[in-house]
């Protein structure tokens, strides 16, 4: 797999040049994953696929409190898709959500 070129916006090229196709990135995630992590971390299925780290961007942006329609739109999902998928980490953040209105409340 070839480098990063940033001024087209390629993150990954292939080593004939021009995207990388699903096999050489895959080589190449797997590769990444072994340096990344300790033994230990690599025997789990931590981050054992790129979109693992998609993933978890969204929800640290939901759990950080990030608007659903701005994390939708970062995330490029509608907000039908945002929820369906993403429901389980709003469950149970009533205290958080009481916190915040009570501060509303409180003028801020």
């Amino acid at each position: 797999m070839g480098g990063v070129d940033w001024a087209d916006g390629t993150l990954l090229r292939g080593a004939e040049g021009g995207r990388g196709n699903s096999t050489e990135y895959c080589a190449l995630w797997d590769a990444a994953r072994l340096k990344a992590l300790s033994a230990r971390e690599a025997e789990t299925p931590l981050a054992d696929v790129p979109h693992s780290l998609r993933h978890s961007g969204v929800s640290l942006w939901i759990n950080s409190g990030v608007g659903p329609v701005e994390v939708a739109r970062r995330a490029g999902h509608s907000l039908t898709v945002l929820f369906r998928f993403y429901a389980k980490i709003l469950r149970g953040q009533q205290d958080k959500a009481n916190a915040l209105i009570e501060q509303g409340l409180n003028g801020g």
